[in-house]
C-alpha cells in the first residue's frame, strides 16, 4: 500500500418505515423514516496524486466522472476546506436506484476521507452541513448509526433498536427505481403515530403497523417488487418491506433463512446478521 493511501468501505442503509409527511415550498418532501446501516459495502481508495482523478470496478458506473457523488464531494471539500488532488478508485457492489443509499454512503465517506487524509480539524455538524448539500440522506453516513431521520432525512436523531441476533436477508430484483419518480407517484399524509412509537412494539408486530409510502406506487409499476416482498414472507420473515424509494426489499428473520441465494436465484441477494 501506498504511503497516505486511505481505503474505506462505505455501507448501504435500508429504511425502517417510510413516511413522505408533505411537500415543502422548495419542491423538496418532509419525511419520517429510520435509518439503519447494513453491512453490504463498496469499496473507495484515495491516495495524493499530482492531479485529480476518479476510476472505477465492480458495478459499472453510468454517471460521468463530474457527476459522480465522490467527485461532487471532493470539489466540494475543496472549495469550502481546501486540500490537494487525489486519485480516487470507487469498486461498486451496492446497486444502483435500489433504495440502499450507495451513492451517498460513498459522498459521505469520500468527505470524512478527505478530512483525515488532509488533517483537516472539521467539526462533525460541518462534516454533516457538507454531506446535506450532496444528498438528503448523505448525512446519516457520517455518524452511520440508527436513526429516526425528519425534514428532507438530514435532521437526524439516535435510535436504539431491539434487533440484535436478527437475521436480515436483501434481495435487489434489478429493477432501476428514479427517486424523483417516486416521490411524484406518492401522495403526502401525516400519521397520527409517530415511528418512534412503532418501533416500540415487539418486532412480530411490525408487519401492518410500520410502512413505506412508497411501496403502492411502485408495486403498481414494477409488479416484480412485490411479488418479491410476498415471497420474503412466504419464506418465514416476520416483517418485510421496500428500503427506500426501492426497489431492494429485505426482510427480517428469527433464524437464518437457509440456501437465500438459491431462493433468488436470478436476484442480488445478501444477509447478514444484525
Amino acid at each position: 500500500m501506498r504511503k497516505n493511501t486511505m481505503i474505506a468501505f462505505p455501507n448501504a442503509k435500508i429504511n425502517l418505515g417510510l413516511r413522505v409527511v408533505e411537500k415543502r415550498l422548495d419542491g423538496f418532501h418532509n419525511i419520517e423514516t429510520i435509518f439503519i446501516p447494513i453491512g453490504l459495502r463498496d469499496i473507495i481508495e484515495v491516495i495524493p496524486s499530482s492531479f485529480t482523478s476518479i476510476s472505477f470496478s465492480g458495478l459499472v458506473v453510468d454517471a460521468s466522472a463530474e457527476e459522480n457523488l465522490c467527485m461532487r464531494a471532493y470539489n466540494l471539500f475543496k472549495a469550502d476546506i481546501g486540500c490537494g488532488n487525489v486519485s480516487i478508485h470507487l469498486h461498486k457492489v451496492i446497486p444502483f436506484g435500489a433504495g440502499l443509499g450507495g451513492g451517498s454512503s460513498d459522498a459521505a465517506f469520500t468527505l470524512k476521507m478527505l478530512t483525515t487524509l488532509f488533517q483537516s480539524n472539521i467539526s462533525t455538524r460541518k462534516l454533516k452541513e457538507m454531506a446535506g448539500l450532496l444528498g438528503s440522506d448523505c448525512p446519516f453516513f457520517i455518524d452511520n448509526r440508527p436513526a429516526i431521520a425528519q425534514g428532507k432525512g438530514e435532521i437526524l436523531e439516535p435510535v436504539s433498536l431491539a434487533l440484535k441476533g436478527y437475521h436480515l436477508v436483501l434481495v435487489n430484483p434489478g429493477v432501476h427505481v428514479s427517486t424523483k419518480e417516486a416521490y411524484s407517484c406518492v401522495r403526502p399524509r401525516k400519521h397520527e403515530t409517530s415511528l418512534l412509537s412503532l418501533i416500540a412494539e415487539p418486532v412480530h408486530r411490525w408487519q401492518g403497523l410500520i410502512s413505506n409510502d412508497f411501496e403502492e406506487s411502485v408495486f403498481q409499476a414494477h409488479p416484480v417488487v412485490a411479488q418479491l416482498k410476498q415471497e420474503i414472507l412466504n419464506n418465514g420473515a416476520i416483517y418485510a418491506s421496500m428500503s427506500g424509494s426501492g426497489s431492494s426489499v429485505f426482510g427480517l428473520f428469527e433464524k437464518p433463512l437457509i440456501g437465500a441465494q438459491e431462493l433468488f436465484p436470478n436476484y442480488t441477494t445478501f444477509s447478514q446478521i444484525l
